[in-house]
């Protein structure tokens, strides 16, 4: 059963914040991928949804939410969360989000222990140092097209498969592809806040100092995979689970399974 998705606009620090959501009971707060929108998180919304209250936003220049004229830190990112849970009334809730979204999960966690009672971080990126997120970045920059103002253009699935398809989930479609279309052009010449956001972000540093319990999920083949053992080390008590055949967005092509390996751990 499809479970009704509800919107709405909080007013927060950066102006209205976009959200979607569904479902009733414990609240998640689910944060979505870079240069996306709450818009790919509908299909984990609604598995969740059995279980919990789940609310995802848009962060400030992303979807329907207001465009910010400054650069914003993974930091910023988690506060428009909080505000956007103040303006609902909701206390306290657990964080979900992958890749850019785990980030903003793990800030969360952080620098609001008193409102975060869980974290579920998946397929969290992680860049060796500077030159590292430098290098990545222009990498992903290379498979982004954009006319000459720096406006993104859209992509055929057949052009990501054939150059970037490390940043797609294993069996990506058309309308998959006019989705991720839509939610860049949404963002438009501030595509690269987030990412540049997440440059700048520690996420070791940042699980050293979250407190509550964390799970780690990654797709087995995700490309930051790899560094798993550093941020058991960074977290040790952190549970990190691998979903098979699992790739990028998983929240989007695996919700069903992410909503089971989060259901199991937050209740």
């Amino acid at each position: 059963m499809a479970f009704p998705i509800e919107r709405g606009l909080a007013k927060t620090f950066a102006g209205h914040i976009h959200w979607r959501a569904c479902g009733s009971g414990p609240v998640v707060m689910v944060s979505h991928i870079n240069q996306q929108s709450s818009a790919v998180m509908v299909e984990l919304l609604q598995a969740l949804a059995p279980n919990f209250r789940a609310i995802a936003i848009d962060y400030p220049s992303h979807g329907n939410s207001d465009h910010i004229d400054w650069q914003p830190t993974i930091e910023d990112y988690a506060r428009a969360v909080v505000d956007t849970m103040n303006d609902l009334g909701v206390t306290t809730a657990f964080a979900l989000g992958e890749a850019v979204g785990a980030a903003v999960s793990i800030a969360l966690a952080k620098g609001w222990p008193d409102r975060i009672r869980k974290v579920v971080a998946i397929n969290t990126p992680y860049f060796t140092d500077a030159a590292n997120a430098k290098n990545d970045i222009a990498d992903i920059a290379k498979v982004r097209p954009a006319d000459p103002t720096g406006f993104p253009l859209p992509r055929t699935i057949e052009f990501l498969l054939k150059n970037d398809p490390e940043h797609a989930p294993m069996r990506p479609t058309q309308s998959w592809m006019d989705r991720i279309n839509t939610a860049q052009l949404e963002i438009g010449r501030d595509r690269w806040q987030a990412m540049q956001a997440l440059a700048k972000f520690d996420p070791l540093a940042g699980l050293r100092a979250v407190k509550c319990p964390v799970l780690m999920l990654y797709g087995e083949n995700f490309i930051y995979g790899r560094h798993r053992p550093l941020m058991q080390a960074a977290c040790p008590a952190a549970r990190i689970e691998t979903i098979p055949g699992g790739r990028f967005c998983m929240t989007w092509e695996r919700a069903t399974d992410i909503a089971a390996h989060a259901r199991a751990f937050l209740t």
